[in-house]
């Protein structure tokens, strides 16, 4: 059983928070899944191209996204130091405030939704969905938030990240005197552990490449044989050749989802964790 990283008082230890990003990352591929299963809809993007009657002249998705957000600020969820809103002016909670331990330092300072969403809709959408509209509109914002939500609570922990690094008392002393010179590229080589990220973008591709399987393809759609091998299922212990790759359909680009963590998650994570610990001793 996880324990909740929020409460502890402290910052979590590197290997505890590896183990919540790990599980984010499932998060995040099953929530790609779920949106690729509608088309494009390029429509819900897209400033007035739909007649509100209260005149709101944006896109689909931004009022939508305003109205989950401002019930989900109702009852708290933004005093969370790991959740972060993408849209402004949310009402007040209708419940009594929770109260945090102070581990990190102005947690809801350093905000980058607007990065998220912009790589999310213009990168990302295109990506994993078909071209063309299906109408399926408050379906397909309805999951595109589940991933904007997830992608950000993954690129915000970056905060924790920075700050467990910064405890570390070997590398504390060499965080403090690069923070006063605010020495950005310094940090960046300090921040980087090269060998941990080229293990996260094989263990995405293994994943994406299991969940991503449309089994009926492996001849498991209840018409055949299970132990017909004519196709190939891809599990947990093999190692996927790139004609076993090729024969599976797949409900999501695996090359995508392993792009979108080496392109953008990852570089913007770094983002976050720079610019918190250069505030880190104000």
């Amino acid at each position: 059983m996880s324990r909740n990283l929020l409460i502890l008082g402290a910052a979590p230890n590197l290997s505890e928070l590896r183990n919540t990003l790990v599980r984010l990352e499932d998060t995040i591929i099953f929530a790609l899944i779920e949106r690729s299963q509608f088309k494009h809809n390029n429509s819900i993007y897209k400033a007035n191209k739909m007649n509100f009657r209260d005149g709101y002249t944006g896109s689909f998705l931004s009022w939508f996204l305003k109205e989950v957000e401002s019930v989900h600020a109702k009852v708290r969820r933004y005093q969370s130091p790991d959740e972060y809103p993408f849209t402004n002016n949310l009402p007040e909670p209708v419940l009594p405030p929770l109260e945090y331990p102070p581990v990190l330092v102005d947690p809801q300072e350093i905000n980058i939704n607007d990065e998220i969403f912009d790589v999310y809709v213009n990168t990302v959408i295109p990506g994993i969905t078909a071209q063309g509209d299906d109408t399926n509109y408050g379906s397909s914002a309805t999951r595109d938030i589940e991933c904007l939500q997830a992608l950000s609570r993954r690129i915000h922990y970056g905060k924790f990240v920075a700050e467990s690094k910064f405890q570390d008392p070997d590398c504390h002393d060499e965080y403090v005197r690069l923070i006063k010179e605010k020495n950005r590229d310094r940090l960046m080589e300090l921040l980087t552990n090269s060998r941990v990220e080229e293990l996260l973008l094989k263990r995405l591709k293994a994943k994406a490449l299991i969940y991503g399987q449309d089994l009926s393809s492996a001849g498991l759609d209840g018409n055949s044989n299970i132990n017909d091998s004519s196709q190939p299922l891809i599990g947990l212990r093999s190692s996927p050749s790139d004609a076993a790759e090729e024969k599976i359909k797949s409900r999501v680009d695996y090359d995508l989802v392993v792009s979108l963590y080496r392109d953008y998650v990852i570089p913007l994570t770094k983002e976050v964790e720079i610019e918190y610990l250069l505030h880190r001793l104000d």
